[in-house]
C-alpha cells in the first residue's frame, strides 16, 4: 500500500521498518470508531462549506459502505497498511477516487488517533462498568442468603472474631462499587473531543468542533490543541482503575483459593469452574481463581507501561504514544474476560456452612467478647483483656475452650463472672451483638445490603 506521506521521501521505507512501524495488527479493533469519527468529520466539512455537500454525502455513504463490508466479512483488513486509519482512507479513495482524498481535509492523523482511542475506550469503559455491576449484584444476592452463616473473621490469617459469610463477601461488593465509581469518573474525563486539534496547532479551516463533538456524543471539545493530541491521561486513568479492580478480584480470588483447600473447606467450586491434575486423580484445582489472581499482574504491568511511556515525552505527539494501545487494550480485554468468568464461578459455588461454623467454634475468636463482658460489668478494658488472656492460656494448657469451661473456673479467674457469660460468648451472641452500622450482625448486614443495592442503582 502506498504511503499517504510518500511525497517528501525519495526512497521506500525498509520492509522491516514498515513492520516495526505498523499498528494495524492491534488498532484494527477501532475500525468502527474510526469510521464513525470520519463520518462526523465529513458531515462537518460539508456543513461548513469546506468541501461541497455533495462530496461530503458521497464520503459518508462510502464510509458506511466500508463499515458494512467489514462487518459482513466482505472486506478484509490489509495487514500491510500502517494502521486502521490509513487502511480506511485508502479503501475510501479506491472506491471514490479524488473525492475520497478530501476526507482528511482539516485534520491530522494525530487528532484522528486521539479521537478513535477515546471513542473505543468510552464504549469499553461502559462494558466493564456493566460487567462489574453484574458482579456486585451477584455478590449481593449471595450475601442475602448468608446473613446467618457464621464464620471466623481473620487478621494476619489468624482466626480473630466471629462474623458472617454475608459480611465477609460484602466487603468485596463495596470495593467493586468504588471501582464502578472510578469508572464513572474516568469516563467523565475521557468524554472530551480532540478532533480539530490537528497535528498540534489546530487548522486554518473554519471547522465547527462543537458540532462534531455533539455528533459523536462528547460533552465538549478539548480546549488546547497541543493537549488534545498529546494527552493520554484517560488511558492511564482507565488503566489505573482497571488495575485496582483487578487487584480487588485478585484478593477475592486468593480467599476463594484458600477456602477451597482442605485446610479451610469453606466452599466448593462447581466442576465447570475447576480443573484436575494430570497425575493426581483426587485433585480439584481452583484454576479460574488462580488465573484471575495471575492476570492482575498484567493490568498492573500495563499501568506501569503507560506511565513510563509518557513520563519523558515533550509536546506534542511522539511515536512512543503508539504503545498506548496494546497496553490499554490488553487491560480492557483482561478485565472483561476475568469479570465475565468470575460471575458464574461465584453463582455456582457451594457454601459449606457447617465447616465455617465449626471453624468459628475453634480458635478463641470470642475472646474479645469475653473481655467486653467484664467491661460491661465495670472492669477497665485493659484489666479485662489481661484476665481473658489468662483464661485463653489456661484453656490451651488444659485442652479446653471458653465455652467448655465451668462457671467455677471462670469465677476463679474473676468474681464478676456469672452464668450469663456462656450466652455472652456464644457465637450467635457475638455476631448479633455487633449490630452497628457496618457490623456483621444479621440486621446490620441486611441494612448494608440495602445500602449497597441503592448505591449500585445510583452508579449505573
Amino acid at each position: 500500500m502506498a504511503k499517504m506521506w510518500a511525497g517528501r521521501f525519495k526512497k521506500e521505507v525498509d520492509s522491516k521498518v514498515n513492520d516495526f512501524n505498523s499498528s494495524i495488527s492491534f488498532d484494527a479493533v477501532m475500525y468502527e470508531n474510526d469510521i464513525k469519527g470520519s463520518i462526523a468529520h465529513a458531515t462537518m466539512l460539508g456543513k461548513q462549506g469546506i468541501i461541497p455537500k455533495e462530496e461530503a454525502k458521497l464520503i459518508t455513504d462510502g464510509l458506511e459502505g466500508i463499515l458494512k463490508d467489514i462487518q459482513k466479512g466482505d472486506l478484509q483488513f490489509d495487514m500491510t497498511a500502517e494502521d486502521i486509519h490509513m487502511f480506511v482512507e485508502a479503501e475510501l479513495t479506491k472506491r471514490l477516487g479524488a473525492t475520497g482524498k478530501r476526507l482528511h481535509t482539516a485534520r491530522s492523523r494525530n487528532d484522528q488517533v486521539a479521537l478513535d482511542v477515546r471513542l473505543y475506550l468510552k464504549e469499553e469503559t461502559l462494558n466493564i462498568k456493566k460487567l462489574t455491576a453484574e458482579l456486585v449484584d451477584t455478590i449481593i444476592k449471595i450475601a442475602a442468603e448468608h446473613t446467618q452463616t457464621v464464620m471466623p473473621g481473620y487478621t494476619h490469617l489468624q482466626r480473630a472474631q466471629p462474623i458472617t459469610f454475608a459480611h465477609h463477601i460484602m466487603a468485596y461488593a463495596w470495593m467493586l462499587l468504588r471501582d464502578i465509581d472510578r469508572l464513572n469518573d474516568t469516563y467523565k474525563r475521557m468524554n472530551v473531543m480532540p478532533l480539530g486539534s490537528g497535528a498540534l496547532a489546530s487548522t486554518t479551516y473554519p471547522i465547527d468542533r462543537e458540532y462534531v463533538s455533539e455528533l459523536l456524543g462528547f460533552d465538549m471539545p478539548t480546549q488546547n490543541s497541543l493537549d488534545g493530541v498529546s494527552d493520554r491521561d484517560f488511558c492511564i486513568e482507565l488503566a489505573n482503575t482497571i488495575a485496582m479492580l483487578m487487584m480487588h478480584l485478585s484478593r477475592f480470588s486468593e480467599e476463594i483459593i484458600m477456602w477451597c483447600s482442605w485446610e479451610f473447606k469453606f466452599i466448593e467450586l462447581d466442576d465447570a469452574y475447576s480443573t484436575g491434575s494430570s497425575i493426581m486423580p483426587q485433585k480439584k484445582n481452583p484454576d479460574i481463581a488462580e488465573l484471575v489472581r495471575g492476570k492482575a499482574g498484567r493490568a498492573i504491568g500495563n499501568l506501569t507501561t503507560l506511565l513510563t511511556m509518557m513520563k519523558g515525552l515533550p509536546l506534542a505527539y511522539n511515536k512512543d504514544m503508539q504503545e498506548d494501545k496494546e497496553a490499554i487494550f490488553d487491560s480492557v480485554n483482561t478485565a472483561k474476560l476475568c469479570i465475565s468468568t468470575f460471575i458464574p464461578m461465584l453463582k455456582t459455588m457451594r457454601v459449606l456452612k457447617d465447616n465455617m461454623r465449626n471453624a468459628a467454634a475453634r480458635g478463641f475468636i470470642n475472646a474479645t467478647d469475653c473481655a467486653d463482658y467484664l467491661v460491661k460489668k465495670g472492669l477497665p478494658f485493659r484489666d479485662a483483656y489481661k484476665i481473658t488472656g489468662t483464661l485463653v492460656a489456661y484453656c490451651i494448657d488444659n485442652n479446653k475452650t471458653l465455652e467448655s469451661m465451668t462457671i467455677e473456673e471462670y469465677k476463679n479467674a474473676h468474681e464478676l463472672f456469672g452464668d450469663d457469660i456462656f450466652d455472652a460468648i456464644s457465637l450467635d451472641s457475638c455476631v448479633r451483638g455487633r449490630n452497628v452500622l457496618g457490623g456483621p450482625a444479621p440486621e446490620a448486614v441486611k441494612e448494608q445490603i440495602k445500602n449497597a443495592e441503592q448505591k449500585l442503582k445510583e452508579l449505573k
